[in-house]
Order: C-alpha cells, then structure tokens, then sequence
C-alpha cells in the first residue's frame, strides 16, 4: 500500500455494503486481522470510526467489496497522516460525546445502526 494513490474521504458512501452484494473474499483471516488493526486506530483516529465499526459487521462473511473498503481507509490513512488525536498525560482530559442513529440503516438485517463518537 506505499505506492497506493491516496484518498480524501475514509469510504465511498454511495456504495451500498451488503452480505451478498459481491463474490466472497477468499481470506477471511486477513479480513479480520485488517478489521481488529483498524479498530485499535479509531482510539486516535475517530473520524474513521464510524466506517470501521459498518466493515466489522461483515467478519463472518467479507465480500470483495467489504476488503475494498477496508483498502480505502488505508488511502485515506496516507493521505491524513497528521490527523491523528494526541492526549498529553499532563493535560486535564473533559470527556464529551456525540451519539446517533439510522433506523432500518442496515439492508441486511434492518435494524437500526447507531454510532458514538466521545
């Protein structure tokens, strides 16, 4: 991914991800592995969480499309490297946090997808 052409937005939110929306990825085990690496990043990098935490509904079954968009926050990683949060150990930390919701979001299951950010 060093040659990679970067990205501006973490995923492409026109595309719909769905169970059967495209051939099986044929290693799930790497699926997984990039999933698990990616959500240990949201702690520093929350404007990607919300992708992250979509991709990891698809463990049990990762299609093509699923590993593509995974890729994708790879680009978008490259091109955002000084985005990152930064918390000093002397600094006084005041927690705040934002939460939402989209009802029926998920064409798989609809039911509702809801995400936090704090």
């Amino acid at each position: 991914m060093i040659e990679c052409k970067p990205a501006t937005t973490p995923m492409d939110y026109a595309t719909k991800l769905a169970k059967d929306s495209t051939p099986a990825f044929s290693d799930m085990s790497a699926y997984r592995r990039l999933i698990g690496r990616l959500v240990y990043l949201t702690t520093t990098w929350p404007n990607f969480s919300f992708v992250v935490g979509k991709l990891s509904h698809y463990l049990d079954c990762p299609t093509t499309a699923h590993y593509s968009a995974a890729l994708r926050i790879l680009k978008y990683l490259k091109n955002t490297p000084a985005a990152s949060l930064f918390f000093s150990a002397s600094s006084d930390l005041l927690s705040s946090g934002y939460s939402d919701a989209d009802w029926a979001a998920c064409p798989d299951s609809r039911i509702s997808v809801s995400d936090y950010c704090f």
